[in-house]
């Protein structure tokens, strides 16, 4: 793999997560949101990964199996929603329960851990990559 074709992967793996940290961030501000414009209370969001190949023609040819990584939709969760009792609540049916948005915090979390290593995993792939082509161009410099 040449050092174009690393620090492309490497790229779409930073945009990625860092999609990935913007829904994780938005499921956590919506935690308690039991009113949107579609009605009802917020459903989670999840992004949706997919490997797509690097290069054109001549890559597929020669069988080369380098892909980066795409964000190709963003999906709700089909859990139903949380239903808590809180009869003062301005959304509290008849019986007194509202229903509350599917998020989980502890998932939230560790989604958000997960996505920030990654990201860092990414972000010193490229360090390592630009620190090759350096050294390379100080070898060939001699």
């Amino acid at each position: 793999m040449d050092l174009f074709t690393s620090l492309k992967v490497s790229a779409s793996g930073l945009t990625a997560q860092k999609k990935r940290m913007d829904i994780v961030s938005s499921n956590l501000a919506n935690i308690n949101t039991t009113r949107t414009a579609e009605g009802g209370p917020y459903k989670k969001k999840s992004p949706v990964f997919t490997a797509v190949p690097v290069g054109g023609f001549d890559d597929v040819l020669k069988s080369q199996t380098v892909s980066e990584v795409k964000v190709t939709e963003i999906i709700e969760d089909k859990r139903e929603p949380q239903m808590v009792f809180d009869p003062s609540h301005p959304d509290a049916n008849p019986d007194g329960y509202v229903a509350m948005p599917n998020v989980n915090l502890m998932e939230e979390m560790v989604d958000m851990l997960s996505a920030t290593r990654a990201y860092e995993a990414n972000v010193t792939a490229i360090s390592n990559s630009k620190s090759m082509a350096q050294r390379a161009l100080d070898i060939g410099g001699r």
